[in-house]
This record gives C-alpha cells, sequence and structure tokens, in this order.
C-alpha cells in the first residue's frame, strides 16, 4: 500500500507556471507507475499526465501537451508535474494517484489503486 501527498498548488495568473509534488510513503515507489488527475467544480475528474515505474515512458492529455511536465525521482519517492503557460481553464484540483506494477504510462484513472487527498490549482487575473 502507499500513502501520497500533493503539495504546490496555488493561485497563479495566465500565462504562469506551477511545479505540483506529490511525496509517496509506505511502499516500494518505483513498484508503481504513477499519474496525475484533475477535476475541475461541476465537473467530472480528467487525466492530465502519466509516467511509468522507471519513467522511461509517459503521455500526456491532449490539454497538457507542450505546457506541461511530468516526471519523477524514485530515490526520493517523488513524482513531479511541471506546468507551464496555465490558462484559467486549468483550475481545478489535481490529484496524485498510483497503479502497481507496471512499465505503462496508464491515463486511465480506473486502473490507479492509491489516490491522495489533492492540490488546489487557480488559475486567475
Amino acid at each position: 500500500q502507499v500513502q501520497l501527498v500533493e503539495s504546490g498548488g496555488g493561485l497563479v495568473q495566465p500565462g504562469g507556471s506551477l511545479r505540483l509534488s506529490c511525496a509517496a510513503s509506505g511502499s516500494t515507489f518505483s513498484n508503481y507507475g504513477m499519474g496525475w488527475f484533475r477535476q475541475a467544480t461541476g465537473k467530472e475528474r480528467e487525466s492530465v499526465a502519466a509516467i511509468s515505474w522507471r519513467g522511461m515512458s509517459t503521455s500526456y492529455a491532449d490539454s497538457a501537451k507542450g505546457r506541461f511536465t511530468i516526471s519523477r525521482d524514485n530515490a526520493k519517492n517523488m513524482v513531479y508535474l511541471q506546468m507551464n503557460s496555465l490558462k484559467p481553464e486549468d483550475t481545478a484540483v489535481y490529484y496524485c494517484a498510483a497503479r502497481g506494477s507496471t512499465g505503462v504510462a496508464s491515463l486511465k484513472s480506473y486502473e490507479y489503486d492509491y489516490w491522495g487527498q489533492g492540490t488546489q490549482v487557480t488559475v486567475s487575473s
């Protein structure tokens, strides 16, 4: 089992940047594929980005391509989401999630077993 804690959210102006972090504990972090998802008020949860257990494979939702970068540091049990050129439509609660034993960077939320509590990102002037 793994516990996940997100941080790094906040208020940023359109065009700005944020880096979200997710700290994992409780199990062997490198055994888990990781993903970032988000949910805006009144909307369904959607995928953002994913990374395989060794970091060799990444996937991005169309909304994130070219602006967001997912990365991980298995020595520190951390996964990151660097978000650049932020838009008001990126406003949401961002969640970190883990799925066991896979070299696939999946964007399918139902494949993830463990979830953090989320961190709020607000993009507004």
